[in-house]
């Protein structure tokens, strides 16, 4: 029998991934907490700058009253906002998920999707926000459809912007 810590020296990290968005997409949709609640990662496009996320409807995530649950639909929104804007700020900057909050609008009775897009606006927004190396909380919005473009729920992510010191 295989040695346990022998193998997961052997598997790669997020960091081993963090410069190929197609690698991170499929290590997405391999990990447990989105695969066993039926989160697919549909896109992660190459210059970081749009995601598309997918809840697909299942008997397993399926709440009391047969709807989509709605903690999925919190966790498929869960680090995209902070992956593609720590990705296309760089190095040189800190990001953090800080808060989050959701708003149920309707019932989920189908299959679910969320498309997060990073503007050139956003980021130099954040870049001039930070220069002085103070943080910066701000707010990003993401909508969840259903197949039919109706809005299910309302997602917002607060990030932590920080310039990084220079020593």
């Amino acid at each position: 029998m295989p040695n346990p810590s022998s193998l997961a020296s052997r598997l790669p990290t997020w960091q081993d991934l963090a410069d190929d968005p197609r690698a991170i997409r499929h290590g997405m949709n391999l990990w447990p907490p989105f695969r066993f609640a039926g989160i697919r990662v549909r896109e992660i496009s190459p210059d970081w700058r749009r995601a598309r996320v997918e809840l697909l409807r299942r008997a397993s995530n399926r709440n009391f009253v047969g709807t989509q649950f709605g903690g999925s639909m919190f966790a498929m929104t869960d680090p995209f906002w902070m992956i593609l804007v720590m990705q296309n700020l760089g190095r040189d900057y800190v990001v953090w998920d800080k808060a989050g909050e959701i708003e149920f609008v309707r019932p989920g009775r189908t299959a679910l999707h969320a498309e997060f897009v990073v503007t050139e606006e956003l980021l130099e927004d954040l870049r001039a926000r930070a220069a002085d190396g103070s943080k910066v909380l701000h707010w990003c919005e993401t909508d969840v459809v259903d197949e039919g473009g109706e809005v299910v729920a309302r997602v917002r992510k607060q990030l932590y912007v920080r310039r990084k010191r220079r020593d």
